[in-house]
């Protein structure tokens, strides 16, 4: 018994300590969060239906979306909102494709809708800002182009608003497109679904309850037009406009932010890791940018009473731990540390971290009630919860390369692909170890002639001693 004690408690103790950053910092408060949303489930608020549907604009930025432009239109038009309510301005910014052809057609066929298209400077923010003094609706309502509604989101949305007179932005639900996934799903696709799916129907609707979401989501957002005019409008000078508007209304404006649950947009599932590897980036850095204007007064000691102290730490600092982690779990094998403790202590955070993953998962399922189809298909899907805490860890890694990047670099829509980012970092390194190779070369070459001559005077000077004592004798 001595023995496991002083083998846990001393010689594992430091290893233990870092095992329990993501039990007190994710885990624990994930399962309270789980807890309360299920609970929260069991009593849904009922929506009234106003006597009057509001009209509302639909804003839709462009740029080379001819491939997905008709499908949108095509959504807005199918929804259950009433067409005749609804204004729509495609806000095109520099397209070179035949995205103008693809509006015309639409026009064509879909001759109820009142539908407009407007040319704007390079830039999403550009787009919407342009676009916003076109619209008319008592609501806003921001989408992709690559993208396309579920038939019930514009009314649920509108519904939400019209029920809850304190809110003044709303973001939806975003999911992938599970025929698409069904046509072509990888293991990778299956994750970024899943992830998708907690991140808005189980992480988003907590922070909604507490007015305390991070981010609207830019393919998928609503405001009450009478805010978003008293706003700043879109930053151009950022590639998270969405944050900053999130922002800008609940921080600046001292307004209410939430979820709409129920109102679904479906979005083309990721390419491949390389596609993975540019958005997460780019996500990275457009928080870190509105973070440092927003976040110079945080005191960060507020960890459990300011949610932008959380999220600042676990988004950013404890990203750093997790890749200790991996480097440390080689290095403490050289300090004779327990191979199969360190393997145990692994394993238990990988259940742990599974124990969460299916909490969110029934969340999501509860959620999921009132859409058939979609909780269907994510039923199916349940053996993604084994796989999505290593899928989690490869996105914490591209976040900490964007925290990196986006100190090192400047800041740009696009980042550096993996490849060519990966070919950069092994030429560098290539190259120091040619440069440490060559100072070696050149040392000998310099230090045997050095030793060569260091041997000669001695040997002249033992010389020239023996020469002098032979003479005094």
């Amino acid at each position: 018994m001595s023995y496991w004690l002083d083998l846990t408690l001393f010689k594992m103790g430091f290893w233990l300590t870092w095992a329990l950053i993501p039990i007190l910092v994710e885990i624990i408060p994930s399962v309270i969060s789980s807890v309360r949303i299920m609970i929260s489930n069991r009593h849904p608020k009922k929506m009234v239906m106003p006597a009057k549907m509001p009209m509302i604009s639909v804003l839709v930025p462009v740029h080379n979306s001819e491939d997905t432009l008709f499908a949108c239109i095509q959504s807005i038009h199918d929804s259950t909102y009433p067409t005749k309510l609804i204004q729509v301005i495609l806000a095109d910014n520099n397209s070179t494709d035949n995205s103008f052809q693809v509006f015309a057609h639409a026009q064509n066929t879909f001759a109820d809708m009142n539908l407009r298209l407007i040319h704007t400077a390079a830039g999403k923010a550009q787009a919407l800002n342009a676009a916003l003094y076109g619209a008319i609706g008592t609501y806003i309502i921001n989408i992709d182009s690559d993208g396309i509604l579920e038939k019930n989101a514009l009314m649920n949305m509108v519904l939400r608003f019209e029920n809850d007179y304190e809110v003044s932005a709303l973001t939806g639900s975003i999911l992938p497109n599970r025929l698409m996934l069904k046509k072509n799903g990888s293991l990778l696709r299956y994750n970024e679904y899943f992830e998708y799916a907690q991140a808005f129907l189980s992480g988003r609707v907590m922070e909604s309850h507490k007015n305390q979401l991070f981010t609207m989501s830019g393919a998928f957002s609503a405001f009450r037009k009478e805010a978003v005019m008293k706003s700043f409008l879109y930053d151009i000078n950022t590639i998270g406009e969405d944050t900053d508007m999130t922002f800008q209304i609940r921080q600046r404006m001292k307004r209410k932010v939430g979820l709409c649950a129920n109102a679904f947009f479906y979005i083309e599932p990721i390419k491949d890791l390389s596609e993975l590897y540019l958005q997460r980036q780019r996500w990275q850095r457009g928080e870190v940018e509105v973070i440092q204007e927003y976040a110079n007064n945080l005191e960060m000691n507020e960890f459990f009473k300011n949610f932008m102290v959380r999220r600042l730490l676990i988004d950013h600092t404890f990203l750093f731990p997790r890749m200790i982690w991996l480097c440390a779990s080689v290095v403490l094998l050289f300090f004779r540390y327990s191979p199969i403790m360190m393997g145990m202590s692994y394993f238990i955070i990988y259940l742990l971290y599974i124990f969460v993953e299916i909490l969110n998962y029934i969340c999501v399922i509860q959620l999921l009630e009132d859409f058939p189809n979609d909780q269907t298909f994510y039923k199916k899907q349940w053996w993604v919860t084994l796989t999505l805490p290593f899928y989690n860890f490869i996105c914490a890694g591209i976040r900490l390369i964007g925290v990196i990047n986006s100190m090192t670099t400047t800041a740009g829509w696009n980042s550096i692909p993996f490849k060519e980012e990966w070919n950069k970092v092994t030429t560098i390194v290539k190259n120091d170890f040619r440069m440490k190779e060559k100072k070696t070369t050149n040392h000998d070459e310099i230090s045997i002639p050095h030793l060569q001559n260091q041997v000669l005077r001695q040997r002249q000077s033992r010389y020239a001693l023996g020469k002098r004592r032979r003479q005094t004798t």
